[in-house]
């Protein structure tokens, strides 16, 4: 069970090294990398890749470690035990599986995907030490332990928002997907927009990385929102010259794919008006 990328999605070499080394040692696969580079997409590519299932779980500020596992609806029982229903003798109908809990009964192994972890508060991954761990936890309401039937293939993505802490750290096989350099962005391209005219590829992300190096850019763009802005010069059928004419005024053509706050917007008419006057 090796992972080597897949026609849709561009695996550099140390990429796939770091997905067979957490597959080998069991260990939760941590990726950290700039928003848009593909984090939380490389768990489906996995899961293609290897023909397996994926269940996908999406960390938000309010998502509890408790949420993964399972929760007990005490008010609807309570409720229920009032009306007369016959349910209520039964716990069961009122505990909801949590992802970690359908991962861990599926009848295959499955790629778990823990999406955006630094987004919860800093306990929530200790909270979930024990369980990725020993891949097994107790349900008070039932008496009952669920233990995995198959260990998934766990991937964890983070932004970076926040440091996540040492003791879990320590359970994970680390990865950073540094952004893509210009060929690596080539083969990613042409995964996406095949065909692409060389000329117009070539002048369109030489202004890419250009933006990208600019001093002062409050957010850089990513690799998703390349790959926007090519298909709206595509579809604007623009050539390299218009990108040039363009490209001399500070501003890219169609930037508002690109830059997505004013800062940086208004950073670039700064230096356009200063080029305008130095001329």
């Amino acid at each position: 069970m090796r992972f080597t990328g897949t026609e849709s999605y561009v695996a550099t070499e140390d990429l796939t090294v770091a997905v067979n080394a957490a597959v080998t040692l069991e260990r939760p696969l941590l990726v950290k990398g700039e928003p848009g580079t593909g984090k939380t997409e490389l768990a489906r590519q996995v899961a293609g890749a290897l023909d397996l299932p994926i269940i996908e779980w999406t960390i938000k500020s309010t998502t509890r470690a408790q949420q993964g596992l399972y929760e007990y609806d005490a008010v609807s029982r309570l409720r229920d035990s009032q009306l007369g229903d016959e349910r209520v003798n039964d716990v069961r109908n009122y505990i909801r599986k949590g992802k970690l809990w359908q991962a861990f009964e599926a009848e295959t192994k499955t790629v778990l995907l823990i999406d955006e972890i630094d987004k919860a508060d800093i306990e929530f991954p200790n909270d979930l030490l024990q369980e990725l761990d020993r891949m097994e936890f107790f349900v008070y309401e039932t008496g009952e332990t669920v233990k995995a039937k198959h260990r998934p293939i766990v991937v964890i993505t983070s932004n970076n928002e926040k440091e996540l802490p040492d003791a879990f750290l320590r359970r994970c096989f680390f990865h950073y997907i540094r952004f893509p350099d210009p060929e690596t962005m080539k083969r990613i391209v042409e995964v996406h927009h095949p065909g692409i005219k060389q000329e117009l590829l070539a002048t369109a992300l030489t202004q890419f990385y250009e933006l990208r190096e600019q001093p002062g850019l409050k957010k850089k763009p990513s690799t998703s929102e390349v790959l926007d802005w090519l298909k709206l010069l595509l579809a604007e059928d623009l050539s390299p010259e218009d990108l040039r004419r363009e490209g001399a005024n500070a501003l890219p053509k169609l930037h508002g794919a690109l830059l997505k706050n004013e800062q940086d917007v208004h950073l670039f008419e700064r230096l356009a008006f200063m080029a305008r006057r130095q001329r």
